[in-house]
């Protein structure tokens, strides 16, 4: 059966254009339209659309008052299209905050180079949010899948979806009263993640302390124009400091690092220290940012002094990079199916045996507080 689709939007052609684009995927079915929040909210209500797009700026009612009116009534997997601005982006922020779980670019040549990537990256993102089996909101602070095809480049990044299937290597499931410190030394804590990322890394990094003892590198996939105003918004809300990486930051203790979007962020020991290198990267890679580059970088700079932690997301981008890490002997975290938006990123590294422990985000920072805070 096809997923249910409702698209907002205040623009007939865009209704239209998202409209026809859904459609030709047979896996998915728009069931209605409207051209403002107050519609969509009555519509979410009597139609029960498994998955809605939705504009942010609107008559009479605007996306982000839509979204939390239908995420208190009847909640629902809300996908936003947005501008590619300052502005945009914060108004997106503020959208994920009320309840969205995923966003992309209003324009299409801003979602990747080539329109027919865009179009099966729409299709793709509406079809990784209507599989969920049932939704679940994920409480905040203030506010799965292996690509089946090559990926090909975009200012976000693509990926194909696969058929949803469980883990198949053993990895245990731990809460946080079932932790228990290892009582290894670490230097560095690295959160890679993707769709459903930024509510997570928010929900984690607002319980941590004002003296948290190492460094952390954040690799969210997320355009250049929306990662300043993410980075201001976590240091706004955390006790830690939170910026945009630049190049040649020298990391110190409780700070953390937000890779810019459409850069690559690595890592370089020097000394005692470390120091990052942000970068531009081959024009190629299917990510910018990319996990899989930074806990690559990571692994040589730091070896085994590690705690990597793989957070819901599309793709399986960090497995390859986490891979590296476990064979210095880095500690490698990912977050459990059914707290994830997309069970895809921590799918692959549960799946080839590289994590060792699979958390809910409710237990994830009180668990890595525990391993990694030396009492």
């Amino acid at each position: 059966m096809a997923i249910k689709v409702l698209v907002v939007d205040d623009s007939s052609f865009f209704r239209r254009r998202v409209s026809e684009i859904v459609n030709q995927d047979p896996e998915l079915e728009v069931i209605a339209t409207a051209s403002n929040g107050a519609e969509a909210v009555k519509m979410a209500a009597e139609l029960n659309p498994q998955v809605i797009t939705m504009d942010i700026e609107m008559p009479v009612m605007d996306g982000i008052t839509a979204v939390r009116e239908i995420m208190a009534k009847c909640p629902t997997p809300i996908l936003m299209f947005s501008s590619l601005t300052h502005d945009g982006a914060k108004a997106t922020l503020d959208a994920l905050d009320a309840g969205a779980l995923d966003f992309l670019p209003k324009r299409f040549e801003d979602i990747a180079t080539n329109k027919d990537d865009a179009i099966l990256l729409l299709q793709q993102r509406v079809k990784a949010l209507g599989r969920r089996r049932m939704f679940r909101p994920i409480a905040r602070p203030v506010v799965a899948s292996t690509p089946s095809v090559r990926p090909t480049s975009s200012v976000l990044g693509t990926t194909s979806i696969a058929a949803h299937t469980p883990a198949t290597a053993p990895v245990r499931t731990s809460t946080a009263a079932s932790i228990r410190a290892s009582g290894k030394q670490y230097k560095l804590l690295l959160i890679g993640t993707s769709t459903g990322g930024p509510v997570a890394l928010q929900k984690i990094l607002t319980q941590f302390p004002a003296n948290y003892p190492h460094p952390i590198l954040l690799i969210q996939h997320m355009p250049a124009a929306f990662t300043p105003a993410f980075a201001s918004r976590l240091n706004g809300l955390c006790k830690i400091e939170v910026k945009e990486a630049a190049n040649g930051d020298l990391l110190k203790p409780g700070c953390a690092y937000l890779a810019p979007g459409g850069m690559q962020m690595m890592v370089e020991r020097t000394g005692g220290s470390g120091r990052l290198k942000v970068i531009a990267g081959s024009a190629d890679m299917n990510y910018k940012p990319c996990v899989d580059i930074t806990f690559a970088s990571a692994s040589k700079a730091f070896s085994g002094d590690v705690l990597a932690v793989v957070l819901t997301g599309m793709g399986a981008d960090g497995r390859e990079g986490a891979r590296m890490l476990k064979a210095v002997g880095a500690t490698i975290w990912a977050q459990d199916e059914a707290s994830c938006v997309v069970y895809g990123m921590p799918q692959a590294v549960a799946s080839a045996g590289i994590a060792t422990q699979s958390i809910a985000l409710d237990n994830m920072a009180e668990c890595i507080i525990k391993e990694s805070v030396r009492v």
